[in-house]
């Protein structure tokens, strides 16, 4: 039992090191010697988990992408019925998402290096989109402002936070964050039915 709770220990680490590699120097810049170095494991005990650095980089997008999907299931059930309200709050908290788990930016790195490496944006879109339709439909929306169009614009917001968070790691007081939720005012002054 403490052997299997060890390797269990052990295989975490080896993720959480990945996705800090990954994130820092890419798939390509990054070797399985500096992921065992940064996780401050031996050469064997990656390859005892990880036949190969591929294997690890899927790990690390489960790992990140399970992170997504249990933060749209949370979303899911926190839903105050009013679609703008609720796509906001969707869009800010995937981006503390991307601010504060390393195996989530890793993920939405790792889907640009690699096509069949799971896409952490075909997890979250699909909301977006549904949501903005919501708005629409329940006139939440400006008349001019269709669902298209704000599921696009709050995509670009989410990247454009990646983008922020990869030059700020340290999110403080001005940081992305706080950015972004100016942004969203901003834009909801321009898209929301109410003014």
């Amino acid at each position: 039992m403490v052997q299997q709770e060890r390797a269990v220990r052990t295989r975490g680490t080896a993720v959480q090191a990945a996705a800090s590699e990954f994130y820092r120097a890419g798939y390509g810049g990054t070797s399985l010697k500096a992921i065992s170095r940064a996780a401050g494991i031996s050469m064997g005990a990656v390859t005892f988990h990880f036949d190969s650095k591929a294997e690890l980089a899927e790990a690390v997008a489960e790992e990140g992408c399970s992170a997504v999907r249990s933060a749209l299931d949370e979303a899911a059930d926190r839903r105050r019925g009013k679609a703008l309200l609720d796509l906001g709050n969707l869009m800010l908290e995937l981006a503390r998402l991307l601010r504060d788990d390393v195996t989530v930016r890793a993920s939405a790195h790792l889907a640009r290096e690699l096509p069949d490496i799971e896409d952490w944006t075909s997890l979250w879109h699909p909301v977006v989109a549904e949501l903005a339709r919501e708005a629409y439909d329940k006139g939440e929306l400006h008349a001019a402002a269709d669902p298209e169009g704000v599921t696009a614009l709050v995509a670009h917001l989410i990247w454009g936070a990646e983008a922020a968070l990869r030059g700020t790691h340290a999110d403080g007081p001005g940081g992305a964050m706080d950015q972004l939720e100016g942004i969203w005012r901003l834009v909801l002054d321009g898209i929301g039915a109410e003014r």
